[in-house]
């Protein structure tokens, strides 16, 4: 009974815990709110009624059509690159020992810790130096700097938990290369791959410093979202679609935390 009381929070931190989530999640509710107002203006509160009807206007809006298309092309095709790049890069930073291996993680993982303003920089000065046209590949290559680092951070941390005496085994048993990394390694490290995959995802899909900097005449559809923001028609069309691109987000990044939250039960994760 006592120890019960013990790990109880006290009330201060329970109030501040719920003003805390609150101060993050109420400007998020309202979003949801607005998306059924039947005010297509201005802001009011409380909202002078609620209607669905913005629901199929959106779906017959073709521009939200076409940006949520190249969002989610680019989304896929960062996220691909990030998988193969961020996937072979952890193998060598965990699995090897040469001289300059911390320098080259701390690479690896810089295009993350940078402010969004100078990767999207520095990308478009490289463009233009190389003459390289604005176009889907750009925003793929740019979203492709901080996705990398999500898949290298998640398989860089699952190499380090999976026993490499399990890799030695295979090879003593006559496994080649290819058949230990499918049979062994990859069933050790497909839940953080997986889980990597789908916050690159999530990031890609609403990346907008970036994308501004390497986007030509195109319109992913966050950066759609800023414009309707400056010059709008139909707000509550802004909030529905914002209400998608949270749900949308929302997923991967939930299930990504239920494959990553045991992951130190993998093979060999005990040695």
């Amino acid at each position: 009974m006592r120890s019960d009381q013990q790990n109880r929070a006290p009330l201060a931190l329970k109030l501040a815990a719920a003003a805390g989530l609150l101060f993050l999640h109420l400007p998020i509710a309202l979003i949801f709110i607005y998306a059924f107002t039947t005010e297509d203006r201005t802001y009011q509160w409380p909202p002078p009624g609620f209607t669905v009807q913005w629901l199929g206007v959106t779906w017959n809006r073709p521009d939200v059509w076409d940006a949520l298309k190249l969002s989610v092309k680019v989304a896929s095709i960062s996220t691909a690159i990030a998988l193969v790049m961020g996937t072979l890069c952890a193998a060598a930073v965990s699995r090897s020992r040469f001289f300059g291996r911390e320098a080259i993680s701390l690479l690896v993982i810089l295009p993350i810790a940078l402010p969004g303003i100078i990767t999207g920089i520095a990308l478009r000065s490289a463009f233009n130096l190389a003459d390289i046209p604005f176009s889907t590949w750009t925003i793929v290559l740019g979203h492709a700097t901080f996705c990398i680092v999500v898949v290298y951070n998640n398989a860089v941390a699952r190499f380090r938990r999976t026993s490499s005496s399990l890799i030695e085994a295979s090879m003593d048993l006559g496994a080649d290369g290819f058949q230990t990394f499918r049979h062994v390694v990859l069933p050790n490290i497909a839940t953080a791959l997986l889980a990597g995959g789908m916050l690159a995802f999530a990031l890609s899909f609403d990346e907008v410093i970036v994308t501004t900097f390497t986007a030509g005449q195109q319109a992913t559809l966050p950066i759609w979202m800023l414009e309707e923001l400056v010059r709008p028609r139909q707000r509550p069309v802004t909030n529905v679609v914002a209400m998608v691109v949270v749900l949308v987000t929302f997923l991967p990044i939930l299930g990504a935390y239920y494959l990553t939250r045991d992951g130190d039960q993998v093979a060999g994760g005990g040695k």
